[in-house]
């Protein structure tokens, strides 16, 4: 009964936000880290390929249910349940950077790029737990009865 309250909210779907984004932290944390390092190249993860993901697997989610004689039919159809789970990560690969400077170290960390995305990161990351707070405190309010 619990389990397919929260995943028929936006739990799941802010879950996998805020993995990105502290995923996406370290990368862009690294990226500082090796700032001196000669010949080290920019990685990141790439946020839109992830927010395209995250389209497809919330028009997956709204898609009519299907008969349950029929659910092993359709590849790919994703029930509530599955759309934070393992075996569809909306995770993105790790890709290089192409947006910064190439120095003559052959180095292309750019210490005013990296904390802007970093920080933009983190009001992702922010973002998506608020939203998150907000949604147990209204299923809290529900499940106990009062305002």
């Amino acid at each position: 009964m619990f389990s397919s309250m929260f995943q028929s909210s936006t739990i799941p779907l802010l879950e996998e936000v805020v993995t990105f984004s502290q995923s996406r932290h370290k990368v862009l944390a690294a990226n500082i880290a090796n700032l001196d390092t000669p010949g080290y190249e920019v990685r990141d993860l790439s946020v839109e390929d992830f927010q395209e993901r995250l389209r497809e697997a919330v028009a997956e989610r709204r898609r009519p249910p299907i008969h349950p004689s029929l659910a092993g039919v359709a590849e790919g159809y994703l029930s509530p349940g599955e759309i934070g789970g393992r075996d569809r990560p909306l995770m993105a690969e790790i890709s290089e950077d192409p947006k910064t400077i190439l120095y003559h170290d052959k180095s292309n960390v750019g210490i005013e790029y990296q904390v802007t995305e970093m920080v933009k990161n983190q009001g992702r990351h922010n973002l998506a737990l608020t939203l998150m707070s907000n949604q147990f405190q209204l299923l809290q309010t529900a499940i106990s009865g009062r305002l």
